[in-house]
């Protein structure tokens, strides 16, 4: 009998959703930073845009990755001020490589400064969604094309899976901590990087990583608290991508982002209405019953 947060594939074999989600996590966790805070593999690969301003492993690509780990998983909140003496103190880091850190991460698009003012987390306008999603939109329809042109039978399989656990871990995440959500984003990213791999065109595949569109992705949907999708959304984008036609994988690629794109410019124009989605003013940290630092904000 299936226990709640399990499914049975067709193999017969019971997966336990959340099970997965950990094992993916701890399984990507590559290197445990200062403070608690991790990257992964995916997300610190040697491949991203921190790594061509840093040597590999100095204090700064720490900083950048734990730092861009805490604006993913929500506990720097959009327009949180961030105080370069606090974020030392919490990574027991100096003062120069957070510095550097942040520098690179308002190159990102990330965070911003002002003279006099300081530096804070980014809030997106409704024009900053459209150009991520228009940009992210052009570069994964070509990968969704090549990937239908040369994915053979065990790729097509291995896409079919990952994209019906995906429908899994999505279903499962209402009400789910931010560890289980962190996991399920990490799984995402893998997913789509996984079609452009599958399409053969490193270029393509390091352009999708370099210009960071599925960040921008997690980060949006971090923001709008988008947590659910619909019953087997990843499942039949990768039916299309393993499908008969280019077209058709094109199609249901251009589809499947720009739905995503509509959800946040909707959950933007409500929150705007309703006041929620608002610029952060001051900033306070406190310590969460984990241990983990957690952002507490105040809001003009």
């Amino acid at each position: 009998m299936k226990s709640a947060g399990q499914e049975w594939l067709d193999d017969g074999v019971a997966l336990d959703y959340t099970d997965i989600a950990n094992r993916f996590r701890f399984a990507s966790e590559s290197e445990l930073l200062p403070g608690g805070c991790f990257a992964g593999k995916i997300m610190a690969k040697k491949t991203t845009l921190a790594s061509s301003f840093y040597p590999t492993g100095s204090l700064a690509e720490r900083a950048y990755h734990a730092i861009r780990d805490r604006i993913l998983r929500g506990y720097y909140q959009l327009g949180a001020a961030l105080s370069r003496r606090q974020l030392a103190k919490e990574l027991r880091m100096s003062f120069l490589p957070v510095s550097q850190a942040l520098q690179h991460l308002e190159i990102d698009g990330l965070v911003e400064s002002k003279p006099r003012v300081g530096t804070r987390v980014r809030v997106p306008t409704r024009e900053d969604v459209v150009e991520r999603y228009g940009l992210r939109e052009a570069l994964e329809t070509q990968a969704a094309r090549l990937c239908a042109e040369h994915a053979d039978q065990a790729s097509r399989q291995e896409l079919i899976k990952m994209g019906f656990h995906l429908d899994q871990l999505y279903a499962s995440s209402a009400g789910s901590d931010e560890d289980f959500l962190y996991s399920v984003h990490t799984y995402h990213m893998r997913f789509h990087l996984r079609v452009a791999e599958i399409g053969g065109n490193s270029l393509l595949r390091g352009a999708i990583e370099r210009e960071q569109v599925l960040i921008f992705n997690w980060l949006f949907d971090t923001a709008a608290q988008q947590r659910t999708l619909p019953a087997h959304f990843h499942s039949e984008l990768a039916a299309a991508l393993t499908g008969s036609t280019i077209e058709a994988a094109d199609a249901a690629m251009r589809a499947h982002i720009r739905y995503g794109m509509g959800r946040i410019l909707e959950a933007m124009q409500t929150s705007r209405s309703e006041n929620t989605w608002r610029v952060l003013r001051k900033s306070s940290i406190r310590n969460t019953a984990n241990g983990r630092s957690r952002q507490t904000v105040g809001v003009k």
